[in-house]
């Protein structure tokens, strides 16, 4: 396409226009219930899901957990999912693995000793123990 420069610049001024937050969440949060977006408000700074879609922001922090169900609904129609599969700092991982690991040991642990298993309920506790110590050194 081959325009002049002020009407690239108009071309421009009409695409920002068109373009905003509450244009591209819209369809995606039709399928919210109409009902509880008007009734549900947050008592903090008194924005309702209604005018969260129309602004495409919340108003404060609390709203996150005001609109909690709204926004894991919105989010499942984004991506899928609630829960984040992306990137983790380094730093992070670790912390954040030791704990995934502890639960799932914990729970291996209660079903060992559910199956009178005490032998693998016995290796398990060792391994979380050594597990705890190590963060508690770090």
């Amino acid at each position: 396409m081959h325009i002049c420069q002020d009407c690239a610049r108009d071309k421009a001024n009409q695409f920002k226009e068109n373009l905003s937050v509450s244009n591209l969440l819209g369809p995606l949060l039709d399928g919210v219930d109409q009902a509880a977006q008007r009734r549900i408000c947050c008592h903090f700074c008194g924005l309702t899901f209604s005018e969260f879609k129309k602004k495409g922001r919340f108003g404060c922090g609390n709203c996150y957990t005001v609109f909690k169900d709204q926004l894991s609904a919105f989010l499942k129609n984004i991506h899928g999912s609630t829960r984040y599969m992306g990137k983790i700092p380094a730093g992070v991982f670790v912390k954040n693995s030791n704990e995934v690991t502890l639960k799932e040991l914990k729970v291996r642990l209660a079903r060992a000793v559910e199956l009178e298993n005490y032998e693998e309920a016995a290796c398990l506790r060792d391994d979380i123990k050594n597990i705890e110590g190590k963060e508690k050194n770090v």
